[in-house]
């Protein structure tokens, strides 16, 4: 290590990897050099004293000069720039844009004065040229003519401004959220799933006027059981978890043989035992009985019709279908075997012997997404039919697995070495490690940023909205070194212009509202750019306050965001009245004070904003538990959010807290099925009826009601 560190932290920044930041309490930190030699590791810098420092500019100036064009250009469409082209100094070059739908614009030279650098014993020189403003938005291709042939990199045109939530602000959005796989039905196989998704949004539309559905990610977990409870935590983001499926939904399911239809029959009947409890969901249970019941109907012959939807399916979603399939066909073969280290690299040879190998497990893998997709579809196609303006309302989480789906067949793109979480906070205040592999900025943009794209095409598709989970994500993300403490990393920044922009493109082009999550710790900026980018943000009422610690008057709320009482990171209101997350943040040694000041101090915050209801008139001294919690929905009623969220535990009145941060096996996260306040369960039989979910309802609906 250099003793100065100076250069080693001019590097640092270069690379977009911060070296200080401000912590929750306003203090400034400073990142310590060994955890930058990681995290400049990470990003394949790696340096050791400062002749290494100096060498890897030199060769990144040097790969500039080398490279004829960028990977891509992002840029809004209400902007002009100019892009560089390095060819051998003195050679003559033009330069075209071949739009998607096949059009030629040449493009304009523009003056640039630079001087030709030599390399390899050659003089490189750079021109540079015009791309003007109100191009059409799409994926383009820039081609150079030069002297050693074309060369083509893509241009994406992004629009200025998402503009699909313009709808919604004369007559603003309410919706549900729910986590899907706690919201069970007569028909569900102990979790929650995609056919109790549609009649949710049914009933949530059509008995009560909501215009969205918010659930928690669906992304895909393992294969076959163990599985990962956490939805934020799975093996890709891009496809979707097989228990989510309804299995009597199936079309194939039609073609059972007596005896096949019998052994699926018995299969749910167990199954159905699950959906009376109320302590725990059995995820493993359930994906066991499911898998074994999809391989029954994977054996009913398609008819040609079914051959050719699935085949269009396929082709719509490309290589990164195929390479999911593969990857969850051998993980599946491989697991609870010495042989499941093998996931953590797969070597070529592998590969192609799974591909012959598990031929059959990779075309049942297929089939499976595109079931999913088929249920997903229905769902979204019920919520409008009921009514709902936007519809299903799907999650994005931040990342996935370490050893996955995505971490394998995205690991071109990705960063070893390193997880992602969030420095320390107010609400955990020993930091989090959510142990996932981030976006390597560079080599995501040396891809043309197009595994995001593909992403986000898969989600969107049958989406009425998006939830971007820790939008902040797009700015810079909380990069943590293997083996320290979630506390001991550094923030490393992304091109958020890109990010950012691809996800309006693609979001303009579906008819998705875009809802970020942008709650923690950023600069003032950020929102600002995401609400000039059409991006809604994210107010959660008890985190709300003005500029003097005072809760935020309703008036005061963003117009453009998405307002709730709560989130799934706190308990139910009815738990948080009662102050069970400070209990049970004590319980599992997460508080940094005494249990007694952080009891005092969250019980005065509740207070205030409760005399805030008091004062508007919401709330009396005499009012119970569900008329405080009407009131506080009332309360955010009043505000100019455009959309407003009612998660479905404050409807039934549900107490516990379905996830706490920071706890891994502490706390049965992810795994609380739906109950009532006096702990008995609750189906959507039970919501379709219940005079409590509609009175919380018909309260928000009066209250967004245009005067």
């Amino acid at each position: 290590m250099p003793s100065d560190s100076t250069a080693l932290r001019d590097l640092a920044q270069d690379l977009g990897v911060s070296t200080e930041y401000w912590g929750w309490d306003g203090t400034r930190k400073d990142v310590s050099d060994s955890t930058l030699h990681a995290i400049l590791a990470a990003l394949g810098a790696e340096a050791s004293d400062a002749a290494d420092v100096a060498r890897l500019r030199a060769e990144r100036d040097r790969e500039r000069w080398a490279r004829t064009l960028p990977a891509v250009t992002v840029l809004r469409e209400d902007r002009a720039t100019t892009v560089p082209v390095h060819v051998e100094h003195g050679t003559a070059v033009s330069a075209h844009l071949r739009l998607e739908d096949g059009e030629r614009r040449d493009l304009e030279q523009a003056d640039d004065f630079t001087a030709p650098v030599e390399l390899d014993g050659t003089l490189r020189g750079r021109a540079r040229f015009h791309l003007p403003a109100g191009l059409p938005l799409g994926w383009h291709r820039l081609v150079a003519e030069t002297a050693g042939g074309p060369v083509e990199a893509d241009v994406v045109v992004t629009p200025a401004r998402l503009t699909i939530h313009a709808q919604y602000a004369s007559r603003r959005a309410f919706g549900l959220q729910a986590q899907l796989y706690s919201v069970r039905s007569e028909g569900s196989w102990g979790i929650g799933d995609l056919a109790d998704l549609r009649d949710l949004a049914a009933i949530s539309g059509a008995r009560h006027g909501a215009d969205f559905l918010l659930v928690n990610p669906l992304h895909a977990s393992y294969p076959i059981p163990p599985v990962e409870p956490s939805p934020y935590l799975p093996v890709s983001r891009r496809f979707t978890s097989a228990l989510y499926l309804r299995i009597e939904d199936v079309p194939e399911y039609r073609g059972l043989s007596e005896k096949a239809r019998r052994r699926v029959e018995r299969l749910r009947k167990d199954a159905a035992a699950w959906n009376r409890r109320t302590d725990r969901l059995e995820r493993d249970e359930v994906l066991g009985a499911k898998l074994a019941a999809l391989e029954e109907l994977f054996a009913v012959p398609l008819t040609p019709g079914r051959r050719a939807l699935l085949d269009a399916y396929r082709a719509r979603e490309g290589q990164g279908l195929e390479d999911f399939a593969l990857w969850s066909a051998i993980a599946a073969a491989v697991r609870g075997t010495p042989e499941e280290s093998r996931l953590q690299d797969l070597d070529a040879d592998a590969v192609e012997q799974a591909r012959h190998d598990l031929a059959d497990r990779i075309e049942f893998e297929i089939w499976v997404q595109w079931m999913l997709d088929e249920q997903m579809s229905a769902a979204q196609s019920a919520a409008r039919a009921a009514g709902m303006r936007i519809g299903i309302m799907h999650d994005l989480a931040v990342g996935v697995e370490q050893v996955g789906a995505d971490a394998w067949g995205l690991r071109e793109v990705l960063a070893s070495g390193v997880g992602v979480g969030a420095p320390a906070d107010q609400y955990n205040q020993q930091g989090q490690n959510w142990d996932q592999p981030p976006w390597h900025p560079e080599r995501l943009r040396e891809a043309s940023y197009r595994p995001w794209r593909d992403m986000l095409r898969t989600l969107m598709r049958h989406a009425g909205a998006l939830r971007v989970d820790h939008v902040l994500g797009l700015f810079r993300l909380w990069w943590i070194p293997e083996g320290n403490s979630a506390a001991d990393g550094a923030y490393v920044g992304y091109d958020h212009e890109a990010m950012i922009g691809i996800l309006a493109l693609e979001a303009q082009r579906s008819g998705t509202v875009v809802v970020g999550e942008d709650l923690g710790t950023f600069e003032p900026w950020v929102r600002d750019y995401l609400v000039d980018r059409g991006i809604l943000g994210t107010s959660i009422l008890w985190f709300e306050y003005d500029d003097e610690g005072r809760p935020l008057p309703a008036e005061d709320y963003r117009t453009l965001c998405m307002a709730s009482v709560n989130t799934h990171d706190l308990p139910p209101t009815a738990g948080y009245l009662a102050g069970a997350h400070v209990t049970l943040r004590h319980d599992l040694g997460l508080l940094e004070r005494p249990l007694d000041q952080e009891q005092a101090a969250d019980a005065a915050g509740r207070e205030e904003v409760l005399d805030v209801l008091r004062r508007e008139g919401l709330l009396g001294s005499g009012d119970d538990l569900e008329a405080t919690v009407i009131a506080l929905h009332r309360h955010l009623a009043r505000t100019p959010s455009m959309l407003l969220g009612v998660s479905l535990v404050d409807c039934v009145g549900e107490s516990r807290i379905q996830n706490q941060p920071g706890t891994d096996e502490e706390y049965p996260n992810w795994r609380i099925p739906l109950a009532d306040g006096e702990g008995r369960p609750v189906s959507i039989e039970d919501i379709a009826t219940d005079a409590r979910t509609a009175r919380l309802l018909a309260a928000v609906r009066e209250g967004i009601s245009p005067r």
